[in-house]
């Protein structure tokens, strides 16, 4: 059991076992009363994992709280749904389900690693109906679901949450229309206005001007409540459910990091400084600060209501592993590299999806306001307004996670492509890694999404050396679209560039020099593993020649026939479902120029849904890991 607590220790980490929540799920206490202390409780619990994990999002797990901790503990029958349509508040919501032993309570342990709780939503976990995090569909999905419970006559009312920034996306404002059209009032819609977004306030990134306004334009019943209110909570969900003539939206006014003080955004301080604890593990001083006042808050709500103050069990907070091995970042490179191109050409305009921060884009923010569009959460708008200034006479660069960027503005890229402008995609956040977030956030299918557009080139480079030859060959070379693959986590590589990258259209370059086998790969996490696993095969008696290929969808057969001379198996990495990724086009470009011969070729790379966990478990898990890249080689000789 654990012990009693009145002051947080640094680096210690806390949580509240079940038995505490079960104590307070059983008392005799007033509902409401109950609701509001529960959340507190899973506050600190979500805290913990996220603290734990090393990373998740705090601010909308902590506003969307007190609405989740009462619809689970007052405000659903026994087949009623929740599910959240935003995905960053997981952490939240594990924390609820945990505790009313929806989700096994050991699970708090295991915030974003392998077989424990993925970083947003995923319906292989208990609890979860429906895969979320990547932005939009939540509405769409409610409706859905409400329609095969009327097919079936089964009685069960749902419920979904929206964030304020979500709503930026074009779809939600679909699934409006007909929601009203079929009086599909067997679901309410809770929209989590916390007023920040990744980016900065909802107001400034795009505002949403006049929200029950917009709503109710569209049919909708609308009530507008504080968010942390029990009272008020209660009183518009019972409203809503007995709303028989029209949808229902609650508009729930929430505070961003709510009931940790020093976490809490407000939307004027968010466009002094962007929200701190939108996303990330808080630092040692930070949790213990944070800690300390849940766990007062938490003390005092049990003395008010007359309940023995609990135990709280203690955990050293883990210490993350150095490496005496070289880690690179592609994205300092990446700035550097735009910003110059910028000062060359003033058509140069940078557009963003609310990702300032993470793509690098705060200098040229800074730089050149007038040529900066920060879009929103609007991926499809974003594309097609690079469409429009493509058309008269800008260059625009459009920037966003690969995730989003290569597939969910799909059409509005091929429309582009099609009217013979020049635009370059820059899609950060590629590849497995991060492998926490899980995979509505692992960019693992960009190759195939967009790599048959007629006269698009995609690029990766494998060294941060490479990221202003290539972005210069976008810019200033290539006479068409192009898509510039980043990862953005800092990675560790024995790869060092002793000279300037040329780019040539299909071609790559030497890393190591080898006899027996070829290895062909592309970008930073590729070149790292292929360079590693030569390694181990020399240990073999192998001898590994590695080629850095940056061009990932068109291919130079007859210079690759060239370099892979006779070697006996042709190998290539993906960074990337194995499918229709640079694999295959690499086995294609060889096979139209009679480029194999009787070498053996092998395809490497993921045959299935990425997971969540940490990134060398997750390699390992997707035959990813130096290890597993050998013994598939091995197979072949």
């Amino acid at each position: 059991m654990g012990d009693l607590i009145t002051e947080a220790v640094s680096g210690t980490l806390y949580y509240l076992d079940k038995s505490i929540f079960d104590s307070i799920i059983e008392s005799n206490i007033d509902g409401l009363q109950r609701s509001e202390l529960f959340a507190h409780m899973a506050r600190l619990n979500a805290l913990y994992m996220i603290a734990n994990a090393g990373s998740g999002h705090i601010g909308s797990s902590f506003s969307s709280m007190d609405i989740v901790s009462y619809l689970y503990l007052e405000g659903m029958k026994k087949d009623d749904v929740y599910f959240s349509s935003k995905g960053h508040d997981a952490p939240g919501l594990y924390a609820v389900l945990t505790a009313l032993n929806v989700l096994p309570f050991e699970k708090i342990h295991r915030l974003r690693r392998l077989d424990g709780l993925p970083g947003h939503p995923d319906v292989n976990v208990p609890g979860m109906v429906s895969n979320t995090g990547s932005l939009g569909m939540g509405i769409s999905k409610a409706k859905g679901m409400v329609f095969a419970n009327l097919q079936k006559g089964y009685d069960s009312h749902i419920h979904v949450m929206t964030g304020d920034g979500e709503l930026q996306e074009g779809q939600i404002w679909e699934s409006l229309i007909s929601a009203t059209n079929h009086n599909v009032t067997q679901m309410t819609v809770v929209v989590d206005h916390n007023k920040i977004q990744s980016d900065y306030s909802v107001e400034r990134t795009s505002s949403l001007g006049d929200l029950q306004a917009k709503f109710r334009s569209f049919g909708w019943y609308v009530q507008t409540i504080d968010g942390h209110n029990m009272e008020e909570i209660s009183g518009a969900f019972d409203n809503a459910k007995k709303m028989q003539d029209m949808p229902s939206v609650i508009i729930a006014d929430t505070i961003k990091g709510k009931g940790v003080s020093f976490m809490e955004g407000r939307s004027v301080d968010s466009d002094v400084e962007r929200f701190q604890f939108h996303s990330g593990a808080p630092n040692v001083e930070d949790y213990t600060r944070a800690a300390q006042e849940l766990i007062s808050t938490i003390n005092l709500g049990f003395e008010k209501l007359g309940l023995t103050i609990p135990q709280y069990e203690i955990v050293k907070r883990p210490v993350k592993p150095s490496s005496s091995q070289q880690t690179v970042k592609l994205f300092p490179s990446y700035t550097k590299a735009l910003l110059k191109q910028a000062e060359r050409n003033s058509k140069i305009v940078a557009l963003d999806a609310d990702l300032v921060l993470d793509m690098g884009l705060e200098p040229f923010r800074d730089a050149y306001p007038s040529r900066f569009i920060e879009c929103g959460i609007a991926e499809m708008d974003m594309v097609s307004q690079a469409g429009g200034m493509a058309l008269n006479g800008l260059l625009p660069v459009v920037h966003s996670f690969s995730c989003f960027l290569s597939t969910r503005p799909n059409e509005q890229i091929y429309n582009n492509a099609t009217e013979n402008t020049k635009i370059v995609y820059v899609g950060g956040l590629s590849g497995v890694l991060p492998a926490g977030p899980g995979h509505s956030h692992q960019s693992v299918r960009e190759i195939s999404a967009l790599g048959s557009i007629p006269n698009m080139v995609m690029v990766e480079p494998a060294h941060p050396d490479e990221v202003e030859p290539l972005l210069d060959w976008c810019l200033n070379v290539h006479d068409g679209p192009s898509f510039l693959r980043l990862i953005s986590i800092p990675f560790e590589t024995d790869y060092e560039r002793t000279s300037v990258l040329k780019p040539v259209i299909g071609q790559g370059e030497i890393v190591r020099k080898g006899t027996d086998l070829t290895i062909i790969t592309a970008g930073l996490l590729g070149v790292s593993l292929a360079l590693k696993a030569a390694t181990e095969l020399h240990n073999h008696d192998l001898d590994a020649k590695i080629i850095s290929l940056p061009f990932l969808n068109v291919i130079d057969g007859n210079w690759l026939k060239e370099q892979i001379g006779g070697s006996r198996l042709v190998v290539t990495i993906d960074n990337h479902y194995r499918r229709f990724g640079q694999g295959d086009a690499i086995a294609v470009a060889l096979t139209e120029v009679n480029g194999l011969n009787d070498c053996d070729f092998l395809r490497i790379g993921l045959n299935e849904t990425p997971p969540s966990g940490s990134n060398d478990e997750v390699l390992q898990h997707v035959g990813l890991d130096p290890d597993s890249i050998v013994r598939q080689i091995l197979k072949r000789f």
